[in-house]
């Protein structure tokens, strides 16, 4: 009598705890439960009390089956019970680390996915991924896994460290040692690395302005005290530069604004770095891809490796879903760098470094970044034909020379209308994001005071870029009207000078 007492409580307990997760959402309409033997095994019960438990459950109508098929969720039902929210105000017991994280702006939400164009900037194109080549690799890897499997080199495998040195010389002319490249997992791993550990609460930090706003966040997380340096055609203004610790800077393509830092400027730059004391870090994100301008040697090949820290990644090159990156550091900070990934996260995956140390040694990698560089060639000539058929002098376009987006400035919209432009372009369908956001918030006068649009283009295909510019033709077109603007926009010329034929695909010339 005791053990079915017992049994009894046990199948009660189950039923409420799967009730639960359906109300809560964690099992939606339809949903498959765990077999009877896996969900049997999970509480140490035998399958006879879980089978009575999902008996119940059926027969209150929570679940249905079918012979030989797995429980599920009635179709039809739906959560009854709230998620507990979360609310940035609580009063939670934090260091001084956390209760700066808590204070940053939160990150916006994201379009819905259904759209007609994403000009999200930072995604590339699934079909430019070399699927063929990676399972190749990725397949050698793991026939060259050792019978015991143990945790890897923090600083890296040192077969992609090796291949990575000879590729970085041969595309952006860095001299180094494999000792000083670190392997992080992607780009924003390094920057959290670099603020950690050069600098202190209360420090100074030189950031380009407008520049990648997570960056900015990075360095007030750990209590730095970001100084916005202006920006113009040459990159990072660099006369009279305010005393810091370091210097935050993307002189191949600067973001947004996709300047080139000049040899000049370059040059002042490192001299104010030796003359302070202070480290740069030059971030490299989209290097590989330059269409009308000559390469210029990165900082850290003209520095000779003392106070440059270069940061990589293939996040635009392969996929920003691997996370894999790369930092050259100066020797003297290789130890220091390697130690604190270490704490971190012990180290990157192994398999994936293992794949792209093969890609890049066999040739692979380089053949595709050729590849892809022509794709987005052709979608940045789709993209700036559609913009100056369709919008004329209304629009200006900066940062066309380099990198995987450019930056669009609508002449005649006013900063003041960026709310009802996003909420129109929304409900078209299309994606678009803003240049505001990332000049620096406490000097607003240095933002110019119009809208101006991030518009990434590896994403999309070219009939996606041409119906993504019709439809913020159209935007427009209403914003203008309910504002009493005067915008010379009109979808057809996107169509009928865009090079596209009625599939959507360029006609060769």
């Amino acid at each position: 009598m005791g053990q079915l007492s017992k049994d009894t409580t046990v199948t009660r307990r189950i039923c409420e705890a799967i009730k639960d997760q359906i109300r809560l959402g964690v099992y939606g309409p339809g949903a498959r439960l765990p077999s009877t033997r896996a969900l049997a095994a999970e509480w140490g019960v035998s399958r006879t009390t879980v089978t009575a438990a999902y008996g119940q459950l059926i027969a209150e109508g929570y679940l249905e089956t079918r012979q030989g098929a797995r429980a599920t969720v009635v179709q039809g039902s739906s959560p009854t019970v709230t998620k507990p929210q979360t609310s940035r105000s609580s009063k939670v017991r934090l260091a001084a680390f956390g209760q700066r994280v808590l204070d940053l702006p939160a990150p916006a939400s994201r379009v819905p996915a259904r759209l007609v164009a994403d000009f999200r900037y930072g995604d590339v194109a699934a079909a430019d991924f070399p699927t063929l080549a990676w399972k190749k690799a990725i397949n050698a890897a793991i026939l060259r896994r050792p019978a015991r499997l143990g945790y890897g080199d923090p600083a890296g495998s040192p077969e992609l460290r090796a291949a990575l040195q000879g590729y970085l010389w041969r595309a952006r002319g860095l001299r180094c040692d494999p000792d000083q490249i670190v392997i992080v997992n992607g780009s924003q791993q390094g920057l959290d690395l670099c603020a950690r550990l050069l600098l202190d609460s209360g420090d100074s930090v030189l950031v380009e302005n407008p520049c990648y706003g997570a960056a900015r966040q990075i360095f007030s997380a750990v209590g730095a005290v970001p100084l916005p340096v202006s920006v113009d055609s040459e990159g990072m203004r660099t006369e009279g530069l305010s005393e810091a610790r370091l210097a935050y800077v993307t002189p191949s393509h600067q973001f947004p604004l996709g300047s080139v830092m000049s040899a000049a400027r370059r040059r002042e730059l490192l001299s104010w770095a030796r003359r302070s004391g202070a480290y740069v870090i030059e971030d490299d994100y989209d290097g590989e891809y330059r269409y009308d301008i000559t390469p210029i040697p990165a900082l850290q090949a003209l520095d000779g490796g003392e106070t440059v820290l270069y940061l990589g990644t293939v996040s635009k090159t392969l996929s920003p879903t691997l996370r894999l990156g790369y930092l050259v550091v100066p020797p003297g900070l290789r130890n220091a760098f390697v130690m604190a990934k270490r704490l971190s996260d012990r180290h990157s995956p192994a398999l994936e470094q293992d794949a792209l140390a093969d890609l890049i040694a066999s040739g692979a990698y380089e053949r595709h970044v050729r590849s892809a560089r022509r794709r987005n060639r052709e979608r940045r000539a789709v993209l700036l034909a559609a913009l100056a058929r369709t919008f004329g002098d209304d629009v200006a376009v900066v940062g066309t020379e380099a990198g995987l987006h450019v930056v669009v400035w609508l002449t005649r919209v006013l900063k003041a209308q960026e709310d009802d432009l996003l909420a129109r372009a929304a409900a078209a369908g299309l994606g678009l994001y803003l240049v505001s956001p990332l000049y620096d918030p406490a000097t607003p006068a240095s933002h110019p005071g119009i809208v101006g649009l991030v518009m990434g283009y590896a994403s999309l295909g070219e009939r996606e870029i041409v119906q993504g510019v019709e439809r913020l033709a159209s935007v427009l077109e209403a914003l203008a009207q309910s504002n009493s603007l005067k915008l010379d926009v009109s979808r057809e010329r996107v169509r009928s000078h865009s090079g596209l034929n009625a599939r959507g695909r360029r006609e060769e010339v």
